[in-house]
């Protein structure tokens, strides 16, 4: 069975009364992909907005899968020491990543976020040797929008994670860069500028099923207006 790991943010983790991209990544690979397969990790719930915690299991959909390895604001630095320990415990044969923007907009420079990329790499292969990952793009949001300075260090990691993918990639455990997901409009896809809405759920996960069918060929095309 393909195990995949979806690690991430805000926009992965998702608030109560979400699908969340996992979802609707799963539900892409069970109408595409031929093969049994499940997501796994150490979390299953949701960001509770009125709590300010990650205690809801409140899923538009509950009925999938629903581990995963991801925190609202968390990023490349919070994760690299957790990702040894989740791939050991749950092995994981793919990791679905998507961090950056916190990171950006709240701790680290470009170049310090692209050096917690190779920190999380070191210690998810040490973790396991052969794991594969799909790394997603920093999507610029509605800050980049009006803040030049944010907007540059958001294209400046973008930069220096292809650099860091080329550089990191082998055989053995390859790494792929997915694309930024086709037609993502921060003004339609998302319900504040930042977060997916259900259509930049769909553009996410189409993001990362994407890069594995043509890099991997696992699964098919998937067609559009469905999931």
């Amino acid at each position: 069975m393909l195990r995949f790991m979806p690690v991430g943010d805000s926009m992965t983790i998702g608030s109560a009364g979400e699908h969340t991209w996992r979802h609707r990544l799963w539900r892409r690979l069970c109408e595409t992909y031929d093969g049994p397969f499940t997501l796994v990790g150490p979390r299953e719930t949701l960001y509770d907005k009125q709590t300010g915690a990650p205690t809801s299991l409140a899923y538009a959909d509950p009925d999938f899968p629903r581990g995963h390895l991801a925190g609202w604001g968390e990023g490349w630095q919070h994760m690299a020491p957790l990702i040894g320990d989740a791939v050991r415990a749950h092995r994981p044969d793919v990791l679905l990543v998507s961090l950056g923007l916190i990171d950006l907009g709240f701790y680290t420079n470009a170049e310090q976020t692209a050096e917690n990329v190779r920190d999380f790499v070191t210690r998810a292969r040490a973790a396991g040797p052969g794991i594969r990952m799909v790394l997603l793009p920093v999507i610029p949001n509605i800050r980049a929008a009006t803040d030049e300075p944010f907007a540059e260090q958001v294209d400046r990691f973008n930069v220096l994670l292809a650099k860091t993918v080329a550089d990191l990639d082998e055989p053995r455990s390859p790494i792929l860069l997915a694309s930024p997901p086709e037609g993502y409009d921060i003004h339609t896809d998302t319900y504040d500028g930042t977060h997916p809405n259900a259509s930049g759920e769909q553009r996410i996960a189409e993001a990362f099923a994407g890069a594995m069918r043509e890099a991997w060929g696992l699964g098919q095309a998937y067609a559009a207006g469905t999931g």
